[in-house]
């Protein structure tokens, strides 16, 4: 990590899914968009700060995928600018004695639920409990995980290996099987084909390009269009939904989505 930058901000680079993720903090943005984009010049200020530390200086050519998030921040009395707002979360009690959370990060979701708890506990007037999350095992903990790439899938992995599609990759640029598709559809409750890129496995995070031939048809490339044709009977029926398999993770970002009409089937 590099503490400070030019301006003020720093610069991380965290390893990832056998690549590495550079980014950084926030810009302020007037307008709120459900699906945010990269600014222009936010990728060209990691590249070049990144540039300063790697041997071989980054270049747009190099960039696999781009995405990034809006930051709920709790304005502060006397403070003008982001930078300098605290990254934690925040709890109000009305007059009524409705508790609001505000603030916070992806990262501390469970003390920030533990916390409105025991207020909630306080302004009820009911006897504190000791909370029990912090070392409750989620589903799919395993104290033998199965080795790549259905590691992340935890004690469910043994559930996806007899799939069909199990020995097939959805893209040869992508690490994911097909077979995980088929998961996602029947048990992870996946409804368009960006939930399953995006948010059931991490293919438009790692390569937006792979993900979005992998998605688009047989005739995008050699080895693509996986998704698409998995339309069988042995996997079900899903509600038509067009998935966006964002443009906006390609660098540079285009200026509009891409649009594919697939429907997942279970």
């Amino acid at each position: 990590m590099v503490p400070r930058t030019e301006d003020g901000r720093v610069l991380f680079a965290v390893p990832w899914h056998d690549h590495v993720m550079i980014g950084t903090t926030d810009t302020p943005v007037e307008k709120t968009d459900l699906e945010p984009r990269a600014q222009p010049q936010e990728i060209e200020f990691i590249l070049k700060h990144a540039a300063l530390y790697l041997e071989h200086d980054p270049t747009p050519d190099d960039v696999r995928s781009v995405y990034v998030g809006l930051r709920p921040l709790v304005k502060a009395e006397g403070v003008a600018g982001t930078a300098a707002l605290s990254r934690d979360h925040t709890l109000r009690v009305s007059a009524s004695g409705l508790i609001t959370i505000t603030g916070g990060k992806w990262t501390t979701y469970r003390k920030m639920g533990q916390d409105a708890v025991d207020k909630a506990l306080e302004v009820a007037g009911l006897s504190a409990l000791p909370a029990s999350t912090a070392q409750l095992k989620l589903h799919g903990y395993s104290d033998a995980p199965a080795k790549d790439p259905l590691k992340v899938y935890g004690s469910d992995a043994p559930h996806l290996m007899p799939l069909e599609g199990a020995g097939q990759t959805l893209h040869p640029d992508l690490p994911y099987l097909e077979a995980e598709v088929r998961w996602a559809a029947q048990k992870e409750q996946a409804r368009t084909v960006e939930d399953v890129l995006s948010r059931r496995t991490r293919a438009l995070l790692i390569n937006a390009k792979a993900s979005s031939e992998a998605a688009r048809g047989p005739d995008s490339g050699p080895g693509t269009g996986a998704i698409q044709g998995m339309g069988s009977g042995s996997v079900g029926g899903l509600p038509r939904a067009g998935s966006r398999v964002s443009a906006r993770a390609l660098c540079p970002p285009p200026v509009t989505f891409a649009e594919f009409p697939f429907r997942l089937e279970r």
